[in-house]
């Protein structure tokens, strides 16, 4: 059996430079520092300045806009551990979005509140700049210039949130979504855009339902030219868009995204992205259903698998479409 030798902590001077100089009591109090030589250099003309409870910036001088985002961060964190582990708050809201970089919200600088969110059971009041926001969920931090947020959507959520409540608010609803999905590294989809707006019940309010609607219709659209320019490369004929299918006796049977008469083969695009709540996805789905239920062979295509093997999808479309549905009933197209 092997054992693993802890690694000793960081030194206070290690620690500070990995929190911008600002420190716990606890951690303080980890590293040999007495209250009372806490309390002295904390006097009026001393080295060391007291920012929240429990919470010191080891330098006179005024904080930077980042190592305000560390007292906030590390007074919302205290869980009494050697380490002050900070696993325990993310910063969230238009502090956050600053963080990431959001170009539609105030710069770091400008940023006057900030928001954190913590386990609801954890006892914290608001203090000076800093308000908690609880939740019932399990935190996720992402890391973002060290400091630990919220993921983009939940950080979009909980902006929004604070922007509609206040009456009269110019929020801005639209730039905001927009620039979310527009991030690097896809740190934020159109569809976890969908699941917090929707489990902060965002998505009744008008502005914000609106927003979204426009949102995927255009992350919709923009598959949708894709897969036409894919379909031209194959060689496929031109699908049908959109087109409203019904029986005979007119009882409706879907609108697929696109629809092969001559074959009986639909497509369903990011079908997913049509719905915001889960009466609209049972809608969605019953359509599909019935398409295959039918005898149409419907095709599913995600934005996501289009981009990573277009010629998978390519393959697989030519392939459908050679086949074709199976013992289709007839059907009006509108």
């Amino acid at each position: 059996m092997s054992y693993r030798i802890p690694s000793p902590p960081p030194s206070l001077e290690e620690l500070a430079k990995r929190q911008q100089n600002v420190v716990t009591a606890s951690q303080l109090r980890a590293r040999g520092v007495p209250a009372r030589i806490i309390t002295e250099h904390c006097r009026r003309g001393g080295p060391w300045r007291r920012m929240l409870p429990r919470v010191y910036l080891l330098q006179s001088a005024e904080p930077t806009p980042e190592q305000r985002m560390w007292v906030a961060l590390l007074y919302a964190a205290q869980n009494g551990r050697e380490e002050g582990r900070r696993e325990g708050a993310v910063i969230t809201g238009a502090a956050a979005l600053a963080l990431y970089g959001f170009t539609v919200v105030p710069r770091l600088p400008a940023v006057t509140e900030v928001d954190v969110l913590v386990p609801r059971q954890r006892r914290l009041k608001d203090v000076g700049e800093v308000r908690i926001r609880r939740t019932e969920r399990e935190l996720v931090a992402r890391s973002v210039h060290g400091l630990a947020c919220a993921p983009v959507a939940r950080a979009v959520a909980d902006a929004l949130a604070e922007w509609t409540a206040e009456p009269g608010h110019s929020a801005p609803v639209r730039e905001v979504l927009r620039e979310a999905v527009a991030l690097p590294d896809n740190l934020c989809t159109a569809r976890e855009l969908v699941v917090e707006l929707t489990d902060s019940g965002l998505t009744g309010e008008p502005r914000v339902r609106a927003a979204l609607d426009e949102l995927l219709a255009a992350e919709r659209d923009l598959v949708l030219d894709q897969l036409g320019r894919l379909m031209d490369e194959w060689l496929l004929p031109a699908p049908l868009n959109a087109p409203e299918l019904r029986m005979r006796g007119g009882t409706y049977i879907a609108v697929p995204d696109l629809y092969w008469p001559e074959r009986g083969v639909a497509v369903e695009v990011d079908s997913e992205l049509r719905c915001v709540s889960e009466g609209e996805a049972a809608w969605v789905r019953g359509g599909q259903h019935r398409m295959e239920y039918l005898g149409i062979r419907v095709v599913y295509v995600s934005g996501a698998g289009l981009a990573a093997d277009p010629d998978a999808v390519g393959g697989e479309l030519r392939e459908a479409y050679r086949v074709g549905g199976t013992d289709v009933v007839e059907l009006l197209v509108v």
